[in-house]
């Protein structure tokens, strides 16, 4: 019988191995889930700081051409309510005969160099003038076409008159160029 009890003690440490070994396979999982779900945690924070981050650089971003832009075209209301004063600023100097010229030469000169000023303001501010020239092809992103006329000579879509230069700020359009364009069909 001694054996029997010899097996039993033997039996004993086997189980208590079992129980030991399950139980630190027990710990060593809830320690594995742990980490597992702390990973999983740490994961999720840094997706939403580098999103957060990602998002902070986009603002920064849009805040830049926001201001670049309010550099750059801020003043266009301003710019389109000086096109008038230009226009007939140019129609007065084109209007003076040769007599008017003698006789009123400081004031014709006061409004050439008043002119000047104007157009050193605006390419100071990035305002060109866009002067197209009879001949020219009509070009719908810079002209608009106040009349169409048949014109012997001349081919569709040709300009034939200048009524108004128009005028770019820097990239854009402030005022197209106002012509009249040939509609004389093809012989």
């Amino acid at each position: 019988m001694a054996e029997p009890k010899n097996e039993d003690f033997l039996d004993d440490i086997a189980t208590a191995e079992a129980e030991a070994l399950a139980e630190e396979i027990a710990e060593f999982s809830d320690e594995a889930l742990e980490l597992d779900e702390l990973r999983a945690e740490r994961d999720d924070y840094k997706d939403k700081f580098m999103r957060a981050l990602a998002d902070a650089e986009n603002a920064r971003k849009r805040g830049d051409k926001a201001r670049r832009d309010a550099e750059n075209y801020g003043g266009s209301k301003l710019a389109r309510d000086m096109l008038p004063v230009y226009d007939n600023m140019k129609r007065a100097l084109e209007a003076a005969t040769d007599e008017q010229k003698e006789v009123a030469a400081g004031l014709l000169e006061g409004v050439e160099l008043t002119m000047r000023a104007l157009k050193d303001v605006f390419q100071k501010h990035g305002i060109q003038v866009i002067t197209p020239e009879v001949g020219d092809r009509f070009d719908p992103n810079i002209h608009e076409a106040m009349f169409e006329a048949p014109v012997p000579g001349t081919r569709a879509g040709d300009i034939i008159q200048v009524s108004a230069e128009g005028f770019m700020l820097h990239d854009r359009l402030l005022r197209p160029a106002q012509v009249g364009v040939s509609s004389t069909p093809a012989s």
